[in-house]
């Protein structure tokens, strides 16, 4: 039973590391928001299923310099009450805003 807890711990891993990979390729971009990663973060979850992952909880937080995604939660339990938590952190450069350029000036 200890390798399939294992197995499935990996697997819930797996999908919590994605989720966050493309929730932080959206609220990097330049005009969105830490919302929208949380919003993509969760449809990626729900299309992936939640028997895997169990109770996700998702946090994204978007500065001037970085993004970060993370995705909690534990894997799904084949054991009784024993429980491995599953957590995956995403970071990466936010891009920034536009600059804006005076009509007919060049670099």
């Amino acid at each position: 039973m200890g390798v399939v807890q294992f197995a499935l711990w990996e697997h819930a891993t797996g999908i919590a590391e994605a989720a966050a990979q493309q929730g932080l390729s959206v609220a990097r971009l330049q005009g969105e928001t830490a919302q929208a990663g949380t919003a993509e973060t969760r449809t990626i979850l729900d299309q992936l299923g939640t028997g895997v992952l169990v109770a996700p909880q998702v946090t994204a937080i978007r500065t001037g310099v970085t993004t970060t995604v993370v995705v909690s939660g534990h894997a799904e339990s084949v054991v009784g009450m024993f429980t491995l938590p599953v957590r995956a952190t995403a970071v990466g450069p936010t891009e920034p805003p536009a600059t804006v350029t005076a009509a007919g000036a060049g670099p």
